[in-house]
This record gives C-alpha cells, sequence and structure tokens, in this order.
C-alpha cells in the first residue's frame, strides 16, 4: 500500500504507543475463548491483533484492526513494507505479556453484569 509519509510516521507512531503501552503493562491484551486473535480495549476503540499462531511460523501474516470506528477502521499487517515489522514487534509484545493469560468469554453473564443492568 502506498503512503504519504506524513500517514507511514502517524501509522508508524500509533504502533510504537500501543506496543509502549502494552510494555509497561497499561494496555491488557485478551483472547476470547475459541478465537485465535488477542483483542484490547483503548481510547473506546477495540484493537485486534492475530492470528495468535506460534511466532515461529513466520508463513502466517499478522495484522491489526481498529473496527470500532466503522466504516472507517485501519488494517496494518506484517506484509506491509513500511510497517510490517512495527506489527511484528507488537505481536512479539502482546505475546510476551499476555502468554500466561487464560482466555476470557467478553459475552459472558456474570452477576457484575447483571446488577449494572438491572440497577
Amino acid at each position: 500500500m502506498t503512503r504519504d509519509a506524513a500517514t507511514k510516521q502517524r501509522l508508524d507512531s500509533l504502533l510504537a504507543q500501543i506496543d509502549s503501552l502494552t510494555k509497561n503493562g497499561t494496555l491488557h491484551w485478551d483472547r476470547q475463548v475459541g478465537s485465535a486473535h488477542r483483542y484490547a480495549r483503548w481510547n473506546n476503540n477495540l484493537l485486534i491483533l492475530g492470528p495468535a499462531t506460534p511466532m515461529d511460523d513466520q508463513t502466517v501474516p499478522r495484522y491489526l484492526l481498529t473496527p470500532f470506528d466503522s466504516p472507517n477502521c485501519i488494517e496494518i499487517n506484517s506484509e506491509d513494507d513500511e510497517l510490517g515489522a512495527a506489527v511484528m514487534n507488537l505481536v512479539r509484545t502482546v505475546e510476551t505479556s499476555s502468554k500466561n493469560e487464560m482466555p476470557t468469554d467478553p459475552f459472558a453473564v456474570t452477576d457484575d453484569l447483571l446488577e449494572r443492568l438491572t440497577s
């Protein structure tokens, strides 16, 4: 994909910021039960990173999506000539920070959810 220099710079900065927030624990990534993707909520956006295949499998492209501002979203994948390396850095950071996390069910009906809805 061809981008102007300013857009490339802004996307590179965005990836670096997400990576930094993940490293320092400010941004927490989860994996949904039955999904091969990690997700995080940040600045009223849902970030999706995937798929969560072993890091040594270089044949599977990884990508970062921001789908909540539909129809406007960003997708950057590891095969991107300009930003692919930054996506792979983020994948490594997320894998390291969330490797011991159990999968979650963000749609589970919990007592806390029912309490918020019925209060």
